[in-house]
């Protein structure tokens, strides 16, 4: 490594001002910054040190992740491998099949490195083209700035494969990823500076723009011609019952986007971002607080009509993706409430409208995310109430 960042150093000048290559500079910066600590540092004593930096931030959030991303390979292997087992057949049609039987691998539900590298072979692909597709715009709008390339991109170039069915078409999510980048990050001014959640806002992009695609019954297992519906559609249809279990559901064993099934997945990641102080609890346990408040009280009303009404709350919080937008989407530290008080205001109206969304409007099954979304646009609202209160009582003190 020593002589990496020997041969680096010797070309930083071609990137400095002046140089030919001026305006790839955020580029060799990010990969410098990427593969290195900072060689600037501060030496007097009228700058604050302290121990995070935002490079540590994304990092802790990308190791919070590791759990759902292997969750995501195994269970997307998982689900293709049982469907295939189900019709008779051992082996994989396609580019897919090609590098299974390459690596010796049969089809077998039962074995997770079957599961695992099959998974993989529907994560990875979107993966890739999500962090390809979207880090060229960011290092383009970096150069146009003359900015630095943010880390944060890392971490949305891994949330949102994540938020995807495994069929998701290539093209469509780097379309996804575009618009999540650019008109929910970029237009705002770039990181720290977006209202919305880069993830979310292209994952809605898909959601509206191509519904067949990531919507319905027919996108949730990676083999051709299999439709199956996610637990959340069946509990939503008046003539379907819930085909799993409440265990099932909880570790993640289940029909649905890739990184959002496993709540157990998601408990592990909220633990770390907890413990490294990263995330806010408060948000989190307010989230399920008003979730659990409104669909309780759904429950006990009771419906004939609409069997979301049905759904108790032990439900609600296993199915669909509400547990990994809970732990990672309402806790972005930039498009959330940022006073204490004003994290388990805006944490409760989520969970509120989470169910409200899901029950009262089952045309929109996952209500989580745009319940997010939605109070993504009220968060600097809720944090002026709480400071123009606390401005008042300081005032009020002080005049006595």
């Amino acid at each position: 490594m020593k002589g990496f960042r020997k041969f680096l150093d010797n070309q930083e000048k071609y990137f400095r001002k002046g140089g030919p290559l001026e305006k790839l500079y955020p580029l060799f910066d990010a990969t410098d910054s990427f593969l290195f600590s900072t060689g600037r540092v501060a030496e007097r004593l009228t700058h604050v040190r302290d121990v995070i930096s935002l490079k540590r931030v994304m990092i802790c959030v990308v190791v919070s992740l590791v759990p759902a991303v292997l969750m995501a390979l195994y269970n997307t292997g998982l689900q293709a491998n049982l469907v295939l087992e189900t019709l008779g057949q051992t082996s994989i049609a396609g580019w897919r099949g090609e590098v299974l039987s390459a690596l010796g691998v049969e089809v077998n539900s039962e074995g997770i490195l079957s599961c695992m590298l099959h998974g993989a072979l529907y994560f990875l692909p979107l993966y890739i083209v999500t962090l390809a597709v979207g880090g060229v715009w960011e290092a383009l709008f970096a150069s146009v700035r003359k900015q630095e390339i943010s880390e944060g991109f890392l971490v949305t170039s891994l949330l949102f494969p994540l938020t995807l069915p495994p069929a998701m078409p290539l093209w469509q999510a780097a379309l996804g990823i575009s618009f999540g980048v650019v008109f929910g990050k970029e237009i705002f001014g770039g990181t720290g500076r977006n209202i919305f959640n880069p993830a979310l806002t292209g994952r809605v992009f898909l959601f509206f723009a191509y519904p067949a695609e990531i919507t319905g019954d027919a996108v949730w297992v990676a083999v051709d011609g299999i439709t199956k519906a996610t637990p959340l559609l069946e509990a939503a249809d008046p003539g379907m019952t819930l085909s799993v279990s409440w265990i099932e559901a909880f570790i993640g064993t289940i029909p649905g986007s890739m990184g959002e099934t496993s709540v157990l997945a998601c408990l592990i990641g909220a633990a770390v971002l907890i413990v490294t102080g990263i995330a806010s609890w408060r948000i989190m346990l307010s989230v399920v607080i008003g979730m659990f408040c409104l669909s309780s009280l759904l429950y006990m009303i009771g419906s004939t009509t609409n069997p979301m009404f049905q759904v108790s709350p032990l439900w609600h919080l296993v199915l669909g993706g509400f547990a990994f937008g809970t732990v990672y989407m309402t806790t972005d530290p930039v498009s959330g409430a940022m006073t204490d008080s004003g994290k388990y205001v805006y944490g409760f109206l989520i969970g509120v409208l989470t169910v409200m969304i899901r029950s009262i409007n089952p045309a929109f099954p996952e209500g989580i995310m745009l319940a997010i979304l939605f109070c993504n646009m009220f968060a600097p609202i809720i944090d002026r109430v709480f400071l123009n209160a606390n401005i008042r009582r300081r005032m009020a003190r002080s005049g006595d």
